[in-house]
């Protein structure tokens, strides 16, 4: 709790009875229990809280009764209810009576409302509860008119209040809603509570606090309860006054003072027996009792802010920094700290979904909220960053929970940085704390946010890491994402990161170090031909480096590394594969050139004659392996048969084949 208001005596002791009670600018007007009316005028004396009364006015004779009496100052008028049961409409300074609302004769119960309309234009309406019905009129030209016809009420009104347009109506045992569409169209609400006594109470947003005993509810015009939770007060409201953002209630001993959002305690005034409440316009309070009146004089708005920030009620700081009267700039300072700290705090309470939303709208610098998490940050730029308080210890599903509501506030922000990555105009995201660093390049904190994405993927939902790492503009830092994912053992999405960034003697390296593991996904070597497959030549030495390991446990598929029907593996250079080929792997030399020539159609003749040259010397081999076996000579026959190319008619190829005859 805080002060937000310092009770000073207006009246003390007065010698008559209190009835009711009406401001306005610096006028106060009593109305007793003789019918009296009393007219105060009140000016508050410079840099004090003291106030100079003055009674400008007396009618010892203006009722026998005055029951009830509202302001209207736009109307320069006083409705005043007196013990004829009839609506008096008086002047404010003269006490003389303009009018009199004939039909409400009988009268128990009224309630005004003041509108003002898109032009300026002031207009008064009052509703007058005559027994069981209710009238409803509207004051033009110095008199009461008709608005529309009465409306019968299922019992006679106790309390009520206009709520935009429509009216909520507290009887004996419950609370109605009556429409003003028309129809007159009536809901019955919920039951007034143990003490069925309603109360009713207007609030500055247009809605009506309704009480149930203990408790506040707050409706809109539909019925609608507008609030979660209901406000508990700690006894029966008699009288309430909303002095945004602070809801003060009458209660038997004392005043009371909270706020509908968030749903705080704010101060308790003790006061001898209070009764009535009201208010002439903002931070303009009065209460009484039955002969003592005082005014309720806020706390500076300054005061009351410092005090909430220390007790770290940070949204009831931001409302008053907003009702603050500083400059703009001042102002706009602020509120951009105080919702920086309210952030961090929601943070620390680990409401982690709220502590984004805040932190987005605020357009704080990313790498701060980073900073609120362990480990996601280098250490040495994580020890720049400053906070309010310590930053909470997170582990387990805590952490989890955490992790996800950073991923939904890094996302948007991803996509906007990317869109303007390459805008010239300058980027400088906001501070929680004065004087703590800031990323201004948006390539930097898009490596940043890209590569924090990466590790909470991992802490959460290890199927996105993939789809990351694969983005075009994927903006990960390459050393710290290596190691994240070496430590999480994810080597096919270590691979995905090291294709995207060019690093494929890495990547292949990583392919050739688990092509033995025994549980690992990437045992083989299929992945290896595949990856070799996409390089194309301007990586040809790196399929040269890698291939051979290929090539010497399964031939077969590693001869795919050049043959496969893709656009990489067909534009090779072709003399240069075939003279790898026979350097370090002649026996595939011969499938190569076959592959390129029946296949690919290759009419190059340096090719044609190569593979002629092959065959030859594989036949010499084969010739050597005879003689060396010393085998019978009918049991080789040798046949020469010719082998005419027509796309070259200038070559002849011969075809030498050493068959078992």
């Amino acid at each position: 709790m805080h002060d937000a208001y310092e009770p000073v005596p207006i009246l003390e002791k007065l010698p008559l009875q209190i009835d009711c009670l009406a401001a306005w600018d610096d006028w106060l007007l009593v109305g007793t229990k003789p019918g009296h009316l009393l007219l105060y005028r009140i000016k508050k004396d410079a840099g004090t809280n003291r106030f100079e009364v003055t009674l400008e006015k007396s009618n010892k004779n203006f009722s026998k009764k005055i029951q009830n009496c509202v302001v209207s100052v736009s109307a320069v008028s006083l409705p005043s209810f007196v013990s004829e049961n009839n609506i008096h409409v008086h002047d404010l300074l003269t006490f003389q009576q303009i009018t009199v609302v004939s039909k409400a004769r009988g009268a128990s119960l009224f309630a005004c409302d003041l509108q003002q309309s898109s032009s300026g234009e002031a207009k008064l309406r009052m509703c007058v509860a005559v027994k069981r019905k209710i009238q409803l009129y509207y004051w033009k030209d110095r008199e009461f008119h008709e608005l529309q016809g009465d409306f019968a009420a299922p019992d006679i009104p106790k309390s009520m209040a206009w709520c935009e347009n429509s009216i909520c109506v507290g009887f004996k045992r419950d609370y109605y809603l009556i429409r003003m569409d028309g129809r007159g169209s009536v809901k019955e609400l919920f039951p007034t509570g143990k003490q069925l006594e309603p109360l009713v109470a207007p609030l500055a947003d247009g809605k009506v606090a309704v009480g149930q005993d203990d408790l506040t509810v707050v409706l809109n015009e539909e019925g609608v309860c507008t609030q979660k939770c209901a406000l508990n007060w700690t006894d029966i409201p008699v009288a309430m006054e909303h002095q945004p953002p602070y809801i003060i209630a009458v209660l038997p001993r004392y005043v009371e003072i909270r706020t509908l959002e968030p749903r705080l305690l704010v101060q308790s005034v003790e006061l001898q027996r209070p009764r009535f409440i009201t208010s002439a316009g903002s931070n303009v309070v009065y209460v009484a009792s039955n002969h003592f009146v005082w005014r309720l004089v806020p706390i500076s708005i300054a005061s009351q802010i410092r005090q909430l920030l220390q007790d770290k009620q940070f949204e009831l700081a931001l409302q008053l920094a907003i009702m603050k009267d500083d400059s703009d700039a001042d102002k706009r300072q602020q509120i951009h700290h105080i919702q920086n700290l309210f952030a961090f705090n929601l943070f620390c309470q680990k409401r982690f979904d709220d502590s984004m939303q805040v932190f987005a709208k605020l357009g704080t610098d990313p790498t701060h909220v980073i900073g609120l998490y362990p480990d996601l940050l280098p250490s040495d730029y994580r020890k720049q960053l400053h906070y309010p308080n310590p930053l909470p210890v997170l582990s387990g599903a805590e952490l989890e929970k955490a992790h996800l509501a950073l991923i939904d506030y890094l996302t948007p922000k991803r996509s906007h940085l990317v869109k303007q990555l390459n805008d010239s105009d300058p980027f400088t995201p906001s501070p929680p704390m004065e004087g703590t660093p800031t990323i201004k390049s948006r390539k930097k904190l898009l490596q940043i946010i890209d590569t924090t994405l990466l590790k909470c993927y991992l802490h959460t939902n290890v199927a996105l890491v993939s789809p990351l790492l694969r983005l075009e503009n994927n903006h990960c830092h390459i050393e710290e994402s290596e190691y994240v994912l070496k430590k999480a053992h994810k080597y096919s999405e270590l691979i995905i990161l090291y294709e995207k960034k060019g690093l494929h003697q890495k990547a292949l390296q990583v392919l050739l170090d688990q092509s033995t593991k025994a549980n690992s996904p990437l045992k083989g070597h299929e992945r290896t031909v595949q990856y070799l497959q996409r390089l194309g030549v301007e990586n040809l030495g790196i399929i040269f480096e890698f291939s051979p390991w290929v090539l010497k446990i399964c031939p077969e598929d590693g001869l795919k590394i050049f043959t496969e029907d893709l656009t990489e593996v067909e534009t090779l250079p072709r003399d240069k594969v075939v003279n790898f080929l026979k350097e370090g792997f002649q026996e595939l030399a011969i499938p190569y050139l076959e592959h390129i020539i029946h296949l690919w159609d290759e009419t190059q003749p340096e090719f044609h004659n190569v593979l002629i040259q092959l065959y030859l010397e594989k036949v010499q081999g084969l010739m050597k392996v005879y003689l060396n076996s010393l085998l019978e000579p009918a049991t080789f026959g040798l046949r020469v048969r010719p082998l005419i190319r027509p796309r070259l008619p200038h070559k002849v190829c011969v075809l030498l084949t050493l068959e078992a005859s």
